[in-house]
């Protein structure tokens, strides 16, 4: 797995300032509410990054241990909590070997496409094997990933984006190529922060992330001892699935 590390943490919040965090956690409140067997009110995150649906999910009446692969996220994350005056517990682990203290967990969640992360099939199974050992029967896992025909068709080689802040500029340049054998999305970004003083600094990460097909992840799914039990084109209730939709919402049902 790869993970957000130094600066680059640092910047997360600012790259994704507009992404609609509020409106994500209060969909996976509604699976919990609508596909839940019985109660649900703890829940297991993970790959949380810097915190923020798990802050959103603490405002809906959830508890939550989020966990993460990057200690600078986390480290972010619990600045956040910090200044909210959150209860939510930020734990440093690895996805493919959760050690989380306190299960059973009623549900558990993995957004962002970060199951993308794990990009191995024997490293997949592990997961959901794991997240199968932290929860109670019938407890759901709410996830979301990567479209593999909507990035085949549509992907963009170069994104270039820039934002501006009290110190000056800051510039993104994402460039993606695509390792087909593997179902693997290689991104490199190079980032450049450009001072008001004309001092600047840069930095570069690459991000693998991997990209499924519906049945392919039902499989998986079914081979870790879950069960599908809704697939959603995002954040929405439409189950029409095409190559437009980047991302799929799972949700799936420990058996």
């Amino acid at each position: 797995m790869t993970s957000y590390s130094g600066r680059h943490a640092e910047l997360y919040d600012l790259f994704y300032a507009d992404k609609p965090y509020p409106q994500e956690a209060a969909f996976v409140a509604q699976c919990l509410q609508t596909y839940s067997d019985g109660s649900t009110h703890r829940l297991l995150e993970l790959a949380c990054g810097t915190g923020s649906h798990a802050l959103e999910l603490e405002q809906l009446g959830y508890q939550i241990v989020a966990t993460d692969y990057s200690e600078d996220m986390l480290h972010r994350a619990r600045q956040k909590a910090t200044q909210k005056s959150s209860q939510v517990k930020f734990q440093l682990q690895n996805m493919t070997r959760l050690e989380v203290a306190g299960l059973p967990f009623d549900a558990a969640y993995c957004l962002f496409d970060s199951i993308g992360y794990v990009a191995t099939n024997d490293a997949l199974t592990q997961v959901f094997r794991s997240v199968h050992k932290h929860l109670r029967a019938e407890g759901l896992f709410v996830f979301e990933f990567w479209h593999a025909a909507a990035m085949l068709r549509h992907y963009d080689p170069l994104r270039v984006r820039q934002w501006k802040t009290d110190q000056g500029t800051v510039l993104r340049l994402s460039e993606t190529t695509l390792d087909y054998a593997r179902q693997l999305s290689n991104v490199l970004y190079s980032i450049y922060e450009l001072k008001s003083d004309g001092s600047y600094s840069s930095l570069t990460e690459m991000q693998v992330n991997r990209y499924f097909l519906v049945q392919e992840m039902a499989k998986f799914l079914t081979a870790g001892g879950f069960a599908p039990v809704k697939w959603f084109a995002g954040f929405t209730t439409q189950e029409n699935i095409s190559d437009e939709t980047w991302h799929i919402v799972v949700v799936a049902r420990r058996v």
